[in-house]
């Protein structure tokens, strides 16, 4: 108990005590005592009232000053008073610097709400969607912005990556737009001019495309006149090695121009896949009977057709996939090996799986399995031939059916790279 409390209770005593002294020489014991209270009752009263009264009024009056457990009260509210002042003030600065940094961003910051409302937005944002700062407030962002893909992204859930539309202001400029939820209530869009990017990456594709397309004649001459070589019977017998490595260097350049020009013709293909039934039981009938009959593979390679399920979409896209998924399982296989090939669909779609017991690939290597021209090992795709251009063609045709790539890997142990088909595709 605080010395004010302490302090008040005694007066409250005395002055029962007071009270009762009196009330016994007077004779009326409970006349002097309610006298007592009421003129106590009275006091607190009058107090309570100047405390309302200076509540009501405080910025323009002085506390009262008050003692006893009264003055504790008022000092216990100027306390607060103070701390709610500091925290308001260092609310203000923050939220100042707040907006004097955002401002500063060159990207563009949108606050959202639950029905996706615009609540705030930088100038950034303002100057790249058009917003305009009174009018826009509480629009649905995707009434304002009409594009189909941001439309589809944003109903989609999966806001992991973002998506790039041209601006409504010029048809010249490209956003990268990206929802980041914080909770239901409350939602951030951050906006990113990106036509730098968009540009150099069409340039790059260009050029990947033409020079592959300008190399594939002269490796068409080249084979020929080397496979012409390595027929000739007059042929040195010292030049039968390095006129017989030529050819496979050439036809190693020749795969590697084949796959470039198939990559740039599904990255400037626009849309999704055609809806061509394809058989994938056949398709992968066939493909495991080739594989079986190389000469360099492991010893067993097995197919497990579990679905007659066909696939809409196309034949030569999904020939790709497949092809490209089971030939790296031979490839990075051991001939003391083991390849198994799965097709299964249930309610969530169809799914392609190959699973091998070859090198595998560290954790690290994962995510990066897609890009073209990467390389986990750059000796062992030396020697076995790959360019690096194959999971990044199954990205690509994935993602115009609609599909997903999974992986999973243990170095020493294996591989299992998974294909997953939405139901909209399957045809059963």
């Amino acid at each position: 108990m605080s010395k004010a409390w302490s302090f008040a209770l005694v007066r409250l005593i005395a002055l029962l005590l007071v009270a009762l002294i009196i009330g016994l020489i007077v004779g009326h014991v409970q006349a002097a005592l309610l006298v007592a209270v009421s003129g106590g009752l009275l006091l607190q009263w009058m107090q309570l009232y100047r405390l309302s009264w200076w509540l009501q009024h405080r910025s323009a009056e002085d506390a009262p000053d008050l003692g006893g457990l009264w003055g504790e009260i008022i000092a216990l509210i100027m306390r607060i008073y103070r701390r709610k002042l500091f925290h308001k003030r260092r609310t203000a600065e923050l939220f100042r610097e707040f907006r004097q940094l955002s401002a500063a961003v060159p990207d563009g910051l949108l606050v959202l709400g639950a029905d996706r409302e615009i609540q705030w937005f930088n100038s950034a944002a303002g100057r790249l969607l058009g917003l305009r700062r009174k009018l826009d407030f509480g629009q649905r962002i995707d009434n304002l912005l009409r594009h189909p893909d941001f439309v589809r992204y944003i109903e989609g859930g999966d806001y992991t990556a973002s998506v790039v539309v041209r601006s409504v202001q010029d048809t010249e400029v490209f956003l990268s737009l990206q929802l980041v939820v914080h909770s239901a209530e409350r939602q951030l869009l951050l906006v990113r001019d990106v036509t730098r990017e968009v540009r150099l990456d069409a340039m790059r594709k260009d050029f990947v495309a033409n020079a592959s397309h300008e190399l594939r004649s002269p490796l068409t001459v080249i084979t020929g006149y080397v496979d012409a070589l390595a027929e000739d019977t007059q042929l040195d017998t010292l030049w039968r090695g390095p006129i017989a490595e030529m050819g496979r260097q050439a036809m190693r350049m020749r795969s590697v121009v084949d796959s470039l020009i198939e990559l740039s013709r599904l990255e400037s293909t626009v849309g999704e896949a055609g809806d061509e039934r394809v058989d994938v039981g056949a398709m992968l009938v066939a493909l495991a009977a080739e594989n079986r009959a190389l000469i360099e593979r492991p010893s067993e390679i097995a197919l497990h057709l579990d679905s007659q399920a066909m696939l809409l979409g196309a034949s030569r896209e999904l020939h790709s996939i497949f092809s490209n998924l089971i030939t790296n399982a031979v490839k990075y296989t051991p001939p003391s090996g083991r390849v198994d090939i799965g097709w299964w669909a249930d309610q969530h779609g169809a799914h392609f799986s190959v699973t091998d017991t070859g090198v595998g690939i560290a954790p690290e290597h994962i995510p990066r399995l897609t890009e073209r021209f990467y390389r986990v090992d750059q000796s062992r795709h030396r020697s076995t031939g790959g360019a690096g251009l194959g999971l990044a063609i199954v990205k690509h045709a994935l993602t115009r059916h609609g599909g997903t790539l999974e992986v999973s890997s243990e170095e020493s142990r294996g591989s299992v790279f998974t294909c997953h088909f939405p139901q909209r595709r399957v045809v059963v």
